[in-house]
């Protein structure tokens, strides 16, 4: 069974990356933001429906980046393989959600979210001196990072 995955990244005029920390099933997750993609859905729709779920943040969607091209097993499900697709997005409006300068600095509405549902994230940006590979947790994000750190 394939999982496909679609991501924005997202730096803004002062040269940051946008990142999104994730507490799932008890872990803590850096990464891009995005998610699942649903049946009947582009690409493209995908992401900016993600960016309106998860930030309430119109986007428009740019050039893709990249797609997996490696398998990569799901971390959370073994018979899944995962096949993620990046993109530039760019912010149409002012970001209105709480952005966090400190990794995983969930708030107590936050917490109560992952109480509900096992899930809950926080987002940030990152300078892009300090952007890199490790900056982002999960397999196929490292390998993105570190094609756009090669070559922006």
């Amino acid at each position: 069974m394939f999982n496909i995955r679609v991501y924005g990244i997202l730096i803004n005029q002062d040269r940051q990356v946008l990142v999104s920390d994730e507490y799932i099933r008890g872990n803590y997750y850096t990464k891009f933001p995005g998610g699942g993609l649903e049946f009947g859905e582009g690409t493209r729709d995908c992401l900016r429906r993600e960016f309106k779920e998860e930030m309430d943040l119109e986007v428009e969607v740019g050039d893709h980046i990249y797609t997996t091209d490696f398998f990569q097993m799901s971390a959370f499900n073994p018979t899944h393989q995962i096949v993620s697709i990046y993109y530039f997005v760019k912010a149409l409006e002012p970001i209105r959600c709480p952005l966090r300068t400190a990794p995983f600095a969930f708030d107590e509405r936050e917490l109560s979210v992952y109480e509900q549902t096992g899930e809950t994230e926080t987002f940030r940006f990152v300078e892009w001196k300090d952007f890199s590979a490790d900056t982002v947790t999960l397999p196929i994000d490292k390998a993105v990072a570190a094609l756009l750190k090669q070559k922006h």
